[in-house]
This record gives C-alpha cells, sequence and structure tokens, in this order.
C-alpha cells in the first residue's frame, strides 16, 4: 500500500485474482479423475461430489487465506459456486457454495453461505435450460465478439446462450456490490472508489467464470484428439494385418497348386497343414504376441514349407533365451521368412538354409532373418519400402506402432545371401512363475 494508490491496488488484486483461478483449474485438469469427470455430461452423484470436494475445498483455503491473511486475491466466493452449477450442476454448486461460505460465517459475515449457495444454484439452473455445448463455448474471447451476439438477440429475437450466461455472473456481481454497500461487513465485496473500475470488478468475474471453463475445454478437446488418434491408429493397423493373410494365403495356394499334378499326396498333406494354420489364425485376434508364439506360428508356416521343399530346406534357430518373452506384433516374421524362401533359396540351385536370430541390445531387440540364397541386386538392398506387398507391410506395421526410426532393414550378397533385420523397443510380459509370485506377495 505504501507503493500503490487505492485503486491500482484494487486492479492488482483482481489480477492476481484472475490468476489464483486459472492456476487452480490447471492444476486440477491434471488430475485423470477429475478430468474424465469434464468428459462426460451425465454425471453420478459420486463424480459430483469428487468435482465438489476437488474445487470447493481449495476455494474454501482460498477463503480462510483472506480472513486471515486479508488476501483478498484468494477469494472466490462468487466465481467458484458458480462455476461449478455450471459444470456440475445445482447441488455441486450448493455444496462448494457451503465450503466457501462456512469459514466466512463463522467470521461474523452472516450473508455469505446464503449468496454462496444461490450462486451455486444459480450456476446449476442455467445448466438445466441452457445447451451443454453453450457452456463449453463461453470463454473469455466472448467480449471480442459481444456486439455480434448483441446484435443477433435483437434482430433474430431468439435466445443467445452467450448473452444469458454473461449476463448471470454480471448480476450476481452487482448483486453483491448492492448487498455489500447495504449490509457492509456481513458480507465481502470489492469497494470500487469509481464507476469505471466496478465495470473492471464485473469483468474480472466473469473472466474468474470463463478462464477455467476455457482450460478445462481445451482438455476435453485435447482428449477427444487423442482417442480419435488412437482410433485411427488401430483402424490403420487392423487394416494392415487384414492385408497380411490373403498375400500369405494367396502365395501358400499358388504353391500348392504347382504340386497337385505331380505330387497329389503332398498337395494334401499341404493343405492339412495349411487348413491348421488357418483356423489358428481365426483364432487368434491379437495384435500383439510374444516371441515364443511367434515361432510358433512360423514354425506351422515352416511346416508347409519344409513338405514342399524337403530336406534341400534347412531352419536354424539362434534365439536368445532372454527375448522369448519380448512383445511384439503378430505376424511380423512370417512374410520375412516367406521372403527368404521364396526369393531367397526358391532361386538357388540345390536348397539352401534359412536362419532366425534374435538377441537384446540395450533397450532394444533385434531379430533377423537370414538366408543364404541367391541374394538381392544391389538396388533393392536397404529400405523395406522398396520391396513387394508383404515386406512393405511389414516395415510399414513398423513405422506405424513404433515411429518412424523402427523400420525393415536388407543387407544382401548377390550370390550369398540376404539378411532382414528389425529393431523394436523391448517390452517383456511377466513369466508365470513370476505372476504366480506376484500373486503370492499380494
Amino acid at each position: 500500500m505504501r507503493f500503490l494508490s487505492a485503486s491500482q491496488f484494487l486492479l492488482t488484486t483482481l489480477v492476481v485474482k484472475v490468476a489464483v483461478v486459472a492456476v487452480l483449474a490447471t492444476m486440477l485438469v491434471r488430475f485423470r479423475q477429475f478430468r474424465r469427470i469434464l468428459l462426460t455430461e451425465q454425471r453420478a452423484w459420486r463424480e459430483r461430489l469428487v468435482f465438489a470436494a476437488a474445487f470447493g475445498l481449495p476455494l474454501c483455503g482460498g477463503v480462510t487465506a483472506r480472513l486471515l491473511l486479508d488476501y483478498n486475491a484468494s477469494d472466490l466466493t462468487l466465481a467458484g459456486p458458480f462455476l461449478s452449477g455450471l459444470i456440475a450442476g445445482p447441488y455441486a454448486g450448493a455444496i462448494v457454495g457451503a465450503l466457501v461460505g462456512a469459514p466466512a460465517l463463522i467470521a461474523g459475515e452472516a450473508i455469505a453461505v446464503p449468496f454462496a449457495v444461490g450462486c451455486g444454484f444459480a450456476g446449476g439452473g442455467l445448466r438445466e435450460i441452457c445447451p451443454k455445448e453453450a457452456i463449453w463455448r463461453f470463454s473469455p474471447t466472448l467480449f471480442a465478439d459481444l456486439h455480434r451476439h448483441a446484435w443477433q438477440l435483437v434482430s433474430r429475437l431468439r435466445v443467445d446462450w452467450v448473452v444469458v450466461l454473461l449476463a448471470a455472473p454480471v448480476g450476481l456481481e452487482l448483486l453483491r456490490l448492492g448487498l455489500g454497500f447495504r449490509f457492509g461487513e456481513h458480507l465481502f465485496h470489492m469497494q470500487p472508489p469509481n464507476p469505471w473500475l466496478a465495470v473492471v470488478v464485473v469483468a474480472s468475474t466473469v473472466m474468474c467464470v470463463t478462464i477455467p471453463i476455457k482450460i478445462w475445454n481445451t482438455a476435453r478437446i485435447e482428449h477427444r484428439l487423442q482417442e480419435q488418434e488412437k482410433l485411427l491408429l488401430a483402424a490403420r493397423l487392423e487394416a494392415l494385418s487384414n492385408q497380411i493373410n490373403p498375400h500369405f494365403l494367396f502365395n501358400t495356394l499358388t504353391s500348392i497348386s504347382s504340386l497337385i499334378r505331380s505330387q497329389p499326396d503332398t498337395a494334401r498333406t499341404l493343405i492339412l497343414k495349411l487348413s491348421r494354420l488357418l483356423r489358428r489364425l481365426l483364432r487368434s485376434q491379437e495384435h500383439f504376441v510374444t516371441l515364443r508364439e511367434e515361432l510358433a506360428s512360423i514354425d506351422e508356416y515352416l511346416d508347409i514349407e519344409t513338405a514342399r521343399f524337403g530336406p534341400t530346406l534347412a531352419v536354424e534357430k539362434e534365439i536368445s533365451e532372454d527375448s522369448l518373452e519380448l512383445v511384439m506384433p503378430s505376424m511380423l516374421l512370417q512374410p520375412l521368412v516367406e521372403n527368404s524362401i521364396k526369393h531367397g533359396i526358391g532361386r538357388k540351385v540345390g536348397g539352401g538354409r534359412v536362419t532366425i536370430r534374435s538377441r537384446r541390445t540395450g533397450e532394444h531387440a533385434i531379430i533377423e532373418v537370414a538366408d543364404n540364397g541367391a541374394g538381392m541386386p544391389p538396388d533393392a538392398s536397404g529400405d523395406g519400402r522398396n520391396g513387394g506387398i508383404g515386406l512393405r507391410n511389414v516395415d510399414e506395421r513398423l513405422r506405424v506402432i513404433y515411429g518412424e526410426n523402427y523400420h525393415l532393414r536388407f543387407e544382401s550378397t548377390p550370390g550369398q545371401g540376404t539378411c532382414a533385420r528389425i529393431r523394436i523397443p523391448l517390452v517383456d510380459v511377466p513369466r508365470p512363475q513370476a505372476m504366480q509370485a506376484a500373486s503370492a506377495e499380494r
């Protein structure tokens, strides 16, 4: 007060008051349970009580700070209950009003509780009659478009809910100023020394209502965008997964059809094996499996190829024991093994060998499918996006799930063989013994 006049001190208090409510709204929206309450319009009693407690107790502390420390900027007796009623309903607004008014009543401000509870019911009553989306559009930027809303209200003679929502806190603040002028110390209120500062006081009350709504609505929009992004990602993965099965089935049937005339018994055996493999694929709709489960699926596919090639096809596995529980996208290795057999060993006279390797390096796992077949041309090595449908699918799934830094890479030497390599982050599932031990501890 030594450095500020009465008007300057009042303006500073109002600015700090708006900052306090903005900080409180930002802190509350960081909590998951509070943010979940904002996402639904139909709330159970438990959710309303949680909202009232989460918002009302800090406001009660602000009123207590004002009484004990003479810190007027922390008092939100009007804006707090009105905002609670507007968002969570009349009863939540009334509960917050009772919490906010209780310390003031104890301090001798007899009108505090009725006024605060009335503000809560006023906000709740507006919530009951106006569209819910109109409430979320009630933002601090309304002052810039206020002339347009007023003209629409006058010219079309239709209810503009933005004007109604604005009129409510303005009317309540004017009522508080009137009651404070009439009853003095029985109700806390700002005392503007001139009409211009009275306008500023009313405007600050509106800002204390609109700023939290703006912050919470931004959080709601961000959550919805995240949910839409998750749904889009799931749909994209589903499309990529569905693309694999027809491609795999087409190639396998092509292999079987070439044996029907020359080796009918072998073709019959392959059809039986293929039916078992397809039956397992139909039963499993999971997008992610462990490396152990993926290798079991590869074994079923290799049974088909071994029956086709006979002893000329050798398969070796160099799997580290600590990588078997690694979680990875399902059907990720089958196109790589198929590519090695079809384009590597299939073009080599005398058969060949396919080697599947896995190892852990730091926070990632390296999985390789190598063959000693005919190899690839120099211009075809490198990126998996240059391959066929199956290889492009594998590369795309890696990029969609893990990001642009994860993709399929090839190393090939013509006449010596090809190595397909993927690198994925380490995500393990608990082993059965560890899960049983954990449940026993609990």
